[in-house]
């Protein structure tokens, strides 16, 4: 079943066979991250994980580049900028939280997000990447940290993703230099899992790698996903009781056994979907 949400003002959205193709639509001011952006992201994962018809996600980007980022229009109006007062800089620190958010939506959400990245990936795109599960990128991809080019520090979460993606020395050179880092050695570092030679190559390979998780039992996905994240912020010995109790409550006979009928009648696996989340009592 293929489905099309066309209600955004920065994204299309398509799901199809358990992908839901999210592509930023506005390739002419590269991809730039406006007002209406920080509402709409989050917003969106929202009903397509809601939905329980996606297993996975596909953020992609129209145009030559995936994204300059923060739109300057953003800073346009310095009302949300005032640091003059205790209540001034409460405000800020409330609207950061609130800009933080729309990527942490990324990070939570139950099914894997893959990003698709071509051309410039910079400064609030950067952060939004490291908030996916996979990255491929194409040969003239590079990421920027922009933020101290403009005299500020990152602040939308790629400096606490990135060292768990990245060297130490290299979040730093990044983060206090601001120059850009190319496909070539992000690869190398293993930020990005692979290099494809153009925009259409890359997207191939990312349904290719897409397909591949959506034919998997998206109960044990998602519980994967969530075993991951946990393990990156916790201690091995209290990821390990966690992962315990996660096995037990997603384990599925049903699941095990389709697995070995569909080896042995050598086909592919059927799977139901995960259920559909109300999202009101």
């Amino acid at each position: 079943m293929t489905q099309s949400i066309s209600t955004y003002k920065c994204f299309d959205v398509d799901t199809s066979n358990g992908i839901s193709h999210v592509v930023m639509n506005r390739p002419e001011q590269m991809n730039s991250m406006i007002k209406e952006f920080w509402a709409e992201l989050p917003e969106l994962v929202k009903t397509i994980e809601t939905s329980g018809q996606t297993r996975v996600i596909v953020l992609s980007a129209k145009g030559k580049h995936f994204s300059a980022g923060m739109d300057l229009s953003v800073f346009e109006s310095g009302e949300n900028l005032k640091t003059d007062t205790p209540t001034d800089r409460e405000k800020l620190k409330q609207l950061v939280l609130w800009l933080q958010s729309s990527f942490n939506a990324l990070e939570r959400c139950r099914v894997p997000v893959i990003a698709a990245i071509q051309g410039a990936c910079i400064g609030g795109a950067f952060d939004m990447v490291a908030a996916c599960d996979l990255r491929y990128a194409t040969a003239d991809a590079s990421f920027k940290i922009q933020e101290i080019n403009l005299a500020m520090m990152a602040d939308l979460g790629g400096l606490q993703r990135l060292p768990y993606l990245l060297p130490d020395a290299v979040v730093r050179e990044l983060a206090f230099t601001g120059e850009a880092l190319t496909a070539e050695r992000a690869l190398s570092l293993g930020l990005i899992n692979e290099v494809l030679p153009d925009h259409e190559a890359l997207l191939k390979r990312v349904m290719q790698v897409a397909e591949q998780i959506a034919a998997r039992a998206p109960l044990a996905i998602s519980a994967s996903k969530e075993a991951i994240n946990y393990a990156r912020d916790h201690s091995i010995q209290d990821a390990l009781l966690h992962c315990a109790n996660l096995q037990a409550s997603i384990f599925s006979g049903a699941d095990l056994a389709e697995c070995m009928r569909a080896r042995k009648e050598k086909r592919n696996t059927s799977f139901a979907n995960l259920h559909g989340l109300k999202q009101t009592l």
